[in-house]
Parts: C-alpha cells; structure tokens; sequence
C-alpha cells in the first residue's frame, strides 16, 4: 500500500515580519525567531529604540540570517524605495510582539513616527498581535479602549496576554503569549486568516486518553497524546469562540494550552461526570477523547505480581459507557456534535456504520496504521461524515489545519445558512 508523504510545515518558507517594541518581553523574541528559522519561516525582524536596549539586534540578525532593522535605518540616500515600505510588502505575516501601551496608541491613532509603526500602517499582510505589559496599564481605560478597538481591524489577530508573574513581581494579567502559543497562532493565521466566526459561540472539546487503572502500578489505556482535540480547542479560541477543554493525561507542548478553560480528568467515570456537568452550556462538542474501552469493576489495591497479573487480565473487567451516545441522547436542540473514530486498514464502511449508531451530526475517521499520521504525529487524515450521507476526504494535512476544516464543517451544522451561501 502506498502512503502520502507527511504534511510540510506549514510554516516552512513563509516570510514572517518580526516587529519587536519596548517591552521586557522582548527578551524572549531571540529564541522565537531561532524557532522560526529551524521550522523553515523567512525572517526579518524590527527593533523600536526601546526595544533595543532590551534585547540585541545582533543576536537577533545572527538568528534570523538577515539584518535587524532600527529606525536608523529607515530612511538611507543609497536605498531606492523607503524600507518601511520595502518590509510592509516583503512580508507575508506580521508577529508584533511583544506589543508594547506605546506601540498599541501609535497604531490605533495611526502615527507613523518610528520605523515600526510606519511599516504596520503600509503593509496589507495579516498581523498578529501579542501585547505585554504591567498589570495595571493592561487594566488602565485608554488601553482597553484602544485594545478593544484593535479587534475591528480587518487582518488582524489579537492574541490577548497570559496571567501569571509579571517582571515587576505583580501577579496578574499582562504576561506575553508563551512562544509555543505564538508559533500556534501565526500557523492558524496562515491557515485560516484573522476571521471571527465561532465568536459568541461555546464549544467543549474533549481531548488525550483515559486511563483506568487495574492496580497501582499498571493502567489500560492507548497512546493518544491528546493533540487533535487540544489544536481543534485552539483553533476554536482563535476564530473567537469560548472553549471548555476537558482532557486527560496529555503529552504535548503545555504552551497550547494557554488561554483555554481546562479540566483535567484521567479516568472514563471522571470524563462522563464532567460532560454531564459541561454539555448544557455548548452550542457544540467534539469528542476528540480516546477514552478506553473498559475498566475495572473494582481496581485492585495492592500491586500484583507477574504470576498473579495473567489470572486478573481475564476477569472483573466491564465496559466503559458509550459516553458519545449519551451526549446525543440528551442534547438540547440545535447542539451540534462531532465524533471521532480511529481505524486501522480499510475502516470508512465501518465509520459510516459507527456514525449512524451514535447519531451524532459528523463523525471524523482518521487511520492510526499509516506512517506520519495518527496517535501522536504533527498530521492527520480521514474521512469527514455527515449524518445527511454526505462525506469528505481530508488529505494529509497538519492536524491545526484539519482542526479548521472541522471547525467549519461543525460551524456549518450549528449555521446551515452560511453553508448554503457559501454553496
């Protein structure tokens, strides 16, 4: 049988504009655009002067392979075209980050006094903006003005800060998204764009495995690593809906888990309880989880041995609860419901057969025998079906891009109106 060859990064010859302003943030930018730069992006980045004396445009020009540009260097008798406008057409996304109370007024009210801020008003490229600052100016009322403001800009991606310790030893919001979660959004700004739509709605995902334990030492479960459901979560977030993310033990990069409103779960029983509790507030769920098969009727307290480990393998297990059937049957109308099921050889006869008996809206049935596609891998493929008979293959893609191929088939149950003018 012959494979596709697994999914280019989706990052891998795109040219990203790093525009850096005065924030102590700043400091985390290098290794950024070193990650940039081994993932295969075109970088150029841009100091303000507060920015440089912050972070080195040497180092930043040594990792990025290219000059860092100040504003120095904006206007020069030996170049034929202003670089502002040079750098504003060059580039194909836009990372601000981070993005500084200065830097933010000089945009809203459009001044074009610094190199940055002249290069953000010409370009026409998306941009990404990440703010960082002191807790009590990210609360201060120009600000939020002007960061609420931000949000109606056509192509633009406003990705909020974090909470936690800020460099001044305040505890509170205006930490900078984390680099993993930076990396995660210019992929989804380049894979989807700026657009809002799931903006007022509520999606709970669920995502990773279940483990149910047989005694202390050992546990039935599966090798999900849990990043299907955690990129559908955030890809969610970014297009503007809320998500609740229940999940069970994950192995992946913590930073993706930034900004979502998380539960953590490890066995079937702890997941059903959470879903009974989640599910009324959704306008839509995708049950991204492998959850285990069966468990224990009564996990074991005390350690077995090899020899008695053999006779309890074939006893006292019962099965897990059909936890996707149960999301269907009590659903409140109009609640949409994505499933997922993993195969291996030639499983579509019996995902449409699954989709059927669960009566969930779509079902998602991704192979987990394939090279580079599966439990734990950076791509996914399958077959997307729908409860009216009508199904799409889903070629091998990174997983944050089929996440919003699924977004918007679920988005077209929960709106059949934009689907029919989009058809």
């Amino acid at each position: 049988m012959l494979f596709a060859e697994p999914a280019a990064d989706p990052l891998a010859g795109r040219r990203v504009l790093v525009l850096i302003s005065g924030s102590i943030a700043a400091v985390k930018l290098p290794g950024l655009v070193s990650a940039l730069v081994q993932r295969g992006a075109l970088v150029r980045c841009v100091l303000t002067p507060s920015a440089a004396r912050l972070v080195s445009a040497v180092a930043l020009a040594s990792l990025s392979r290219h000059p860092c540009y100040l504003d120095e260097d904006q206007w020069s008798h030996q170049a034929a075209r202003p670089l502002h406008i040079e750098l504003a057409e060059w580039a194909e996304v836009v990372l601000l980050a981070p993005l500084s109370a200065s830097s933010l007024g000089r945009w809203l009210h459009g001044l074009a006094d610094t190199l940055l801020a002249s290069t953000l008003l010409a370009t026409e490229a998306p941009v990404l903006a990440a703010p960082a600052m002191n807790s009590a100016m990210w609360q201060a009322e120009p600000v939020r003005h002007n960061w609420q403001a931000l949000h109606r800009l056509e192509r633009v991606l406003p990705l909020p800060p974090a909470s936690g310790l800020l460099a001044c030893d305040r505890l509170g919001d205006g930490r900078m998204a984390a680099p993993g979660m930076l990396l995660l959004a210019l992929e989804s700004l380049l894979t989807w764009g700026w657009r809002r739509d799931w903006q007022g709605r509520r999606l709970l995902v669920t995502a990773g495995p279940t483990r149910e334990p047989l005694d202390p030492a050992r546990c039935l479960t599966n090798p999900s690593t849990g990043r299907m459901g955690v990129l559908l979560a955030q890809a969610a977030r970014l297009r503007g809906a809320e998500v609740e993310l229940v999940h069970g033990p994950l192995s992946l990069d913590r930073d993706w888990l930034e900004g979502l409103h998380c539960r953590s779960i490890t066995t079937a029983a702890e997941l059903e309880q959470a879903l009974a509790v989640l599910q009324p507030q959704a306008s839509a769920i995708a049950m991204a989880a492998a959850v285990a098969d069966h468990r224990r009727t009564a996990p074991l307290l005390d350690k077995l041995s090899k020899r008695e480990l053999e006779s309890q393998l074939s006893t006292g297990w019962q099965a897990v609860p059909d936890l996707l059937a149960a999301l269907v049957e009590r659903r409140a109308p109009g609640q949409a419901i994505l499933g997922f099921a993993a195969f291996s050889g030639d499983g579509l006869a019996e995902a449409q057969r699954k989709l059927q008996r669960k009566g969930c809206d779509l079902l998602f049935a991704n192979p987990i025998d394939r090279p580079g596609v599966g439990f734990g891998a950076a791509a996914n493929e399958g077959w997307l079906l729908a409860a009216d008979g009508r199904q799409w293959r889903l070629e091998p893609s990174g997983k944050l891009a089929v996440a919003h191929r699924l977004l918007t088939a679920l988005g077209d149950v929960l709106s059949p109106q934009d689907q029919a003018a989009r058809e």
